[in-house]
């Protein structure tokens, strides 16, 4: 284009800087959102529309956001800005878990172990409330900083008196309904921690332990066996065991009812155990020479359940007798199908051990350490006991074999270390007494909408195979139990009026008040012990389980918080990460189904774990994580946004630099098909210059249906929370649409034609629509960059009387904010598969450029005269077609059609003998207007229309 022609076109004009500088520019924004109170304007705007309420599940304020909390964060904004956009009423409470061992792990490493034992409660409470409140107030920050819209001045934090004495309704209905008893019996406990653990609190590692074989003498052998010379002086029979440390505490060794037992013969002993691991055994025990004891040439066999009554003495207590029981559980997947059982150190020995009436022994304290009833190993710590314990067992000649194996172990979520199963005197949810889990199972499979769908098989899973909940806990910081015991017989005491006591207590004073007030300050008056009368009772001493606490926060927001803040029970959605099927979904529900009789949501959606560019977990001392303010800083948050838009969340995601620069890419195409449309609609004005439905060419017809299309993919995306989905509508489209086809074709029409012509009208009519649904539609992912395009509408938009300050509140696009005479169904198939065939045939005709091109045939599209030879459907719509339309869709000089015989479609590129507009630059017919000798016709008369 020369310069003289220059002032004369309509070049794109706009504010809308090429360059976001979203790292300088999103703070500026959120501060702007803050005075605007976008958040409250947005629940006023759609107060009449249907409520759709996320509840937030509580991060542990106990450090720094990392790339999973944003992650899940702004995958929760997704859904609830999506739907604030159609109409939805979405208050949107976030929450913090401020309370438990967590906390109290970092308070207690930040003191040293020692100086922590020697400070109060009460002290011990205060430093854990300010180290939440610290780091309450960092994440909260963190979280502002993606963009991400909520109540941010007023969350829900787990130690705010009304959520805690949500714990106490919950514990109430489910006491008096007999689901909650104290009991005691195994559970997971962390010796280093020092308190009971849950099953959602325990994750599994590799762990090497001694692998052991060991005779225990028997007292009396069967008399099938002794007919057949076992002799009653050397029989014994064979267990294996990994923990040799629980040994002191058995007795009993578990059969399988239905596996047959024999004896072995080796080393002078004679060996009982199961028939079928005789080989497996003697291979582990390095036996040369072995014989199963016989009778008339067939191994003399018993099944399991046949040992009634034989006893043998215990491994290590003397005195102690065990006796041989039995139990499904028994399998023979190893070891010798002969299972040392200590009930107090194991949930299946306990079961089995009730069943026959065996002692629960347990000769282990807090510490992991041997009491003295141990007196061979007394005060020495479990992992310190295994190797003397072998080394007593070889010196006595009861060891037969012992390895050292590598094998997944239980561990504590928190320290990272072994724990060990202890009975203790607990509080649990039993899983059977009020039927909770066929209540629970029940809310799963007919209740509950599962995103994935796989969700519900694996919680479903997960709540069939655990064991009652142990929901107490040996820490400082928390919620009590909220029960009393009587000081005279230790008997529990609890009944409404307690519980509705504590309510009051907990409502007015906090939980911190029950470790400071005397019970008689706030108890009923006359409250007494029901088995003895003695009215002096205590409170119990241990906490609640922090999954019991975040499970009842469903009562703590939803309901408490109803009235106020619009919420309502149960909510439409929770959402977190995959982890949470065993954690807080779960606990929720048993809190809610126990509580109230059911699921306390309507559907769960959960997301995978973020992983490096490899697939590696992130880890601190791998130093592969990624910081999430670091990459705000570098690329600004819409793009970590957008990445998270383009991910599969259902499984693990990666990310790494390689990743956000690809993302970045993705953003700067949508942002300059932003800066396209507003630098194209520049002057335009709706209400004076759009163009009715008459005035539109084809292509514009096609773009707006397409558009439509799109409007649609979108909608069904957001619908089934598939983000990803959303973002590849989008790209592509963007993309493949609009930046290769519709916006490349009609350039000639916007910078050239008279500034008001109607062709020109007709594609900034199409390019508003364009803007007005894309800015709309991705406003929940790129929510700066949407509404920076927001302000940057052309000036009459922007002055218009109503408009509203904030995309967020701008509504969602419908059908009927389109050109009222666009096609409709039949009609609009039939226009799209017309344009499908002519845009086959662009395609035919960009190749065919390209290597006429090459072949230096042409230099540039406009200049080139097409011959297209066309089957008969392509054929069709190009006859049909007008030849300034096809001239325009495929930007060249000329087309000449014909029809083809075969299905090919055939291009043939020449060079037109027509000249270039100095003006336009497309190639024709010059001088045909005497005013203007060197331009073309369009452009004369453009020139002519401006007095030129």
């Amino acid at each position: 284009m020369g310069n003289d022609y220059k002032h004369s076109m309509n070049l794109p004009k706009t504010d809308f800087a090429m360059r976001a500088n979203l790292p300088e520019n999103e703070p500026k924004r959120l501060e702007k959102w803050a005075e605007q109170d976008i958040y409250h304007r947005v629940l006023e705007k759609n107060k009449d529309g249907e409520p759709f309420v996320l509840h937030d599940g509580p991060p542990y304020a106990n450090g720094p956001i990392h790339i999973g909390h944003a992650f899940n964060k702004i995958l929760k904004d997704f859904v609830v800005k999506s739907h604030a956009q159609r109409g939805y009423y979405t208050p949107y409470i976030p929450g913090w878990d401020c309370h438990g061992q967590p906390i109290e792990h970092e308070v207690e490493k930040k003191l040293g172990t020692e100086k922590m034992k020697q400070l109060p409660q009460a002290k011990v409470r205060e430093l854990c409330r300010e180290w939440a409140e610290r780091f309450v107030d960092v994440q909260r920050d963190g979280f502002k900083r993606l963009g991400v819209g909520a109540d941010w001045d007023r969350p829900y934090l787990t130690f705010q008196p009304n959520f805690e004495s949500a714990n106490v309704e919950v514990f109430k209905q489910m006491y008096l309904d007999g689901a909650v008893y104290r009991g005691r019996k195994p559970i997971h406990w962390c010796k280093h921690c020092h308190t009971a653990l849950a099953e959602a609190e325990i994750e599994y590692a590799d762990e090497m332990s001694p692998s052991i074989y060991v005779n225990f003498k028997l007292n009396e052998v069967p008399a099938v066996f002794a007919d057949a010379g076992v002799e009653l002086e050397n029989a014994y029979v064979l267990i294996w065991t990994t923990t040799p440390w629980t040994l002191p505490a058995n007795a009993a060794v578990c059969f399988g009812p239905e596996i047959d037992y024999c004896f072995v013969e080796a080393d002078g002993k004679f060996m009982l155990f199961a028939h079928e691991m005789v080989e497996t055994v003697a291979q582990a025990a390095g036996w040369e020479n072995y014989r199963v004891v016989e009778a008339n040439g067939e191994p003399v066999l018993m099944k399991g359940n046949q040992f009634d009554g034989i006893t043998y003495a215990c491994p290590i207590i003397e005195g102690n007798v065990g006796r041989i029981i039995w139990g499904d559980h028994v399998t023979l997947d190893a070891g010798t199908g002969a299972v040392h059982t200590a009930p107090g150190h194991g949930v299946e020995d306990y079961l089995v051990g009730q069943e026959f009436g065996i002692e629960t022994i347990m000769p282990v304290d807090d510490d992991g350490r041997f009491t003295d009833y141990v007196k061979e190993f007394a005060g020495l710590d479990t992992d310190e006991a295994n190797p003397k314990i072998i080394e007593w067992l070889k010196e006595r000649g009861t060891l037969v074999s012992h390895v050292d194996i590598n094998h997944s172990y239980p561990h504590c979520w928190r320290c990272h270390q072994p724990v060990i199963f202890r009975a203790t005197d607990q509080w649990f949810v039993s899983m059977e007494k009020t039927g909770l889990r066929e209540r629970a199972l029940d809310q799963i499979r007919n209740h509950v909408n599962w995103v994935p769908e796989w969700g519900q098989n694996r919680i479903g899973a997960m709540v069939e195979d655990r064991p009652d909940w142990c929901i107490s806990r040996q820490r400082s910081w928390g919620v009590p139990i909220p029960v009393f015991k009587c000081a005279s017989c230790g008997e529990t005491v609890a009944d409404e009026g307690t519980f509705d006591a504590v309510i009051d207590l907990f409502n007015t004073e906090g939980a911190d008040a029950w470790f400071t007030k005397e019970p008689k300050e706030y108890l009923p008056e006359g409250t007494c012990c029901p088995k003895c009368g003695c009215t002096d009772v205590i409170p119990e001493k241990d906490i609640l389980d922090v999954w019991w606490e975040s499970g009842v926060s469903h009562v703590g927001v939803l309901k408490h918080r109803a009235e106020e803040d619009g919420l309502r029970w149960p909510a439409d959605m929770y959402l977190e990460g995959s982890d949470q099927h065993r954690g807080w979904f779960q606990s929720s529900l048993l809190c809610g189904v126990g509580a109230f009789g059911e699921s306390p949501y309507k559907s769960v959606m959960c997301c995978g774990f973020t992983v490096d560019e490899n697939g590696e977990k992130m880890s601190k001392s791998k130093g592969n994580g990624i910081d999430p303010r670091e990459v705000t800083d570098k690329y600004g948050a819409d793009v970590l946004r957008l990445w998270v838009a383009s991910t599969d969340y259902s499984v693990d995601v990666s990310i790494g630099d390689t990743i956000l620069q690809r993302t970045s890419d993705a953003y700067r195409r949508f942002r300059n098909t932003f800066r396209f449309l507003l630098g194209n609609l520049d002057g335009f004005d709706w209400q004076r210059d759009r163009v009715e439905f008459d005035a539109l060419k084809p292509i514009d017809v096609w773009a707006l249906l397409r558009l439509r299309e799109v409007l649609h993919e979108v909608e069904r995306g957001y619908d089934e929370y598939r983000y990803h989905q959303v973002f590849r509508t989008l790209y592509d489209y963007v993309i493949t649409d609009l930046s290769a086809v519709y916006m490349d074709v009609i350039k000639d029409r916007l910078y050239a034609e008279a500034p008001d012509s109607p062709s020109r009208r007709a594609a900034q009519t199409v390019l508003m629509n364009i803007l007005e649904v894309m800015v709309r539609i991705m406003s929940p992912i790129l929510t700066f960059t949407c509404d920076e395009v927001w302000e940057h509408y052309p000036e009459a938009e922007r002055n218009r009387e109503g408009r509203v300050p904030n995309v967020q509140l701008a509504g969602w696009p419908t059908d009927d904010d389109f050109c009222p005479a666009l096609p409709q169904g039949e009609q609009a198939e039939a226009f799209m598969a017309r344009f499908d065939a002519l845009l086959e045939v662009r395609d035919a005709v960009t190749k065919a450029l390209e290597d006429a091109r090459n072949a230096k045939t042409v230099n540039k599209s406009q200049e080139a005269a097409l011959t297209i030879v066309a089957p008969e459907r392509a054929y069709e719509a190009l006859a049909a077609s007008a030849d300034e339309d096809l001239e325009e869709l495929f930007i060249v000089a000329e087309v000449a059609v014909e029809r083809g015989e075969g299905e090919d479609i055939e291009v043939t590129v020449a060079k037109t003998a027509a000249e270039k507009c100095p003006r336009c630059w497309n190639y024709r017919e010059l001088g045909t207007d005497a005013s203007h000798p060197e331009v073309c016709a369009r452009c004369a008369a453009v020139l002519q229309g401006m007095g030129e």
